[in-house]
């Protein structure tokens, strides 16, 4: 198994070449890039497992060419921000981020965050090239399920709505699947961050609330309720 190669892109040299070498103490290959549009042409030539994106960079924005790398590819997008608060982190999930951190962060839980989002989609979890399973949901009894006129194929792990393939994130078919393990259960934010991003610890919950929102987009905005002060569920 290779080892995961990561696109880091971050302006501020001493942070972007301290968390490169961290990053490749753990035995991860990193291009490193100091702007925005670098970091489009370096994804273009080398394709990397996982994309870390800095949302203040020059000469293309973070939020930006999340936008660009989604419109070409499925490939995870962590974004750093220097604020928790920020309302670029809603707007780096809203472009198809899977997850953010925020900046001051540690090397050791960003290389946490970064094999969380890797085993989510499937990739080697470091650089010994362990697997995880993925969502530990029960199997469901059918491999295609339907709701209305949405169609989950569990196996092929396809969606259709009305006979039309729906094109979705690994994040957002997890957070479809969860759903759909659970038709008319309610799914507590805290649980699909358990179950969808593999968090064992507390997580920001705007994660959950823009990914459904997304999701929505795309399944219909009626498909999945939300149940106010509890969480979500789908709609059989």
């Amino acid at each position: 198994m290779a080892d995961t190669h990561v696109l880091f892109v971050e302006d501020d040299d001493v942070i972007r070449e301290a968390t490169q070498l961290a990053l490749e103490r753990d035995g991860f290959v990193v291009t490193a890039m100091p702007d925005g549009l670098a970091g489009l042409e370096a994804f273009r030539a080398d394709r990397p497992d996982i994309a870390l994106l800095d949302v203040m960079v020059p000469g293309l924005d973070g939020v930006s060419l999340c936008r660009r790398i989604r419109d070409e590819s499925t490939v995870p997008v962590i974004m750093l921000s220097a604020r928790a608060d920020s309302i670029d982190v809603v707007l780096g999930l809203e472009a198809g981020a899977d997850d953010y951190v925020t900046k001051p962060f540690d090397g050791a839980v960003l290389v946490a965050r970064i094999r969380a989002v890797l085993r989510r989609f499937g990739h080697a979890s470091g650089p010994d090239g362990s697997h995880a399973a993925g969502s530990e949901a029960a199997e469901p009894a059918e491999a295609v399920l339907r709701f209305g006129d949405l169609e989950v194929d569990t196996e092929g792990m396809e969606v259709r709505k009305g006979g039309r393939p729906v094109a979705l994130t690994p994040t957002e078919m997890r957070l479809l699947l969860e759903f759909s393990n659970s038709p008319g259960t309610v799914l507590s934010r805290d649980r699909l961050l358990e179950r969808v991003w593999d968090y064992g610890w507390g997580g920001d919950t705007r994660v959950v609330d823009v990914h459904v929102q997304r999701l929505r987009g795309k399944i219909g905005q009626d498909r999945i309720e939300t149940v106010r002060g509890f969480g979500y569920k789908l709609r059989g």
